[in-house]
């Protein structure tokens, strides 16, 4: 598969790997500090009632992104069969 999209694009339950984070300076950073970067799995858990934060898991925890955040962080979707 080479079809990249924003985590906003992605559904409850579905599954991706981050392929780039295009956030740059202190927010760059932070998104970094957090554990989401290129080669990570993660699994979009959910949305607020307005769509906004969003809940995914990573690296064994779950971690809550505003849309903001998470418009800057590019995946390449996968299905159970690719893992």
């Amino acid at each position: 598969m080479d079809q990249q999209m924003t985590i906003r694009g992605m559904l409850p339950g579905d599954s991706a790997v981050v392929r780039k984070v295009k956030a740059t300076g202190e927010l760059g950073r932070r998104i970094r500090d957090m554990g989401v970067a290129p080669g990570t799995k993660i699994q979009l858990l959910g949305r607020a009632p307005l769509r906004d934060p969003v809940e995914i898991k990573l690296r064994g925890y779950n971690l809550t992104l505003r849309n903001n955040e998470a418009d800057f962080i590019f995946v390449e979707p996968v299905r159970d069969s690719d893992e």
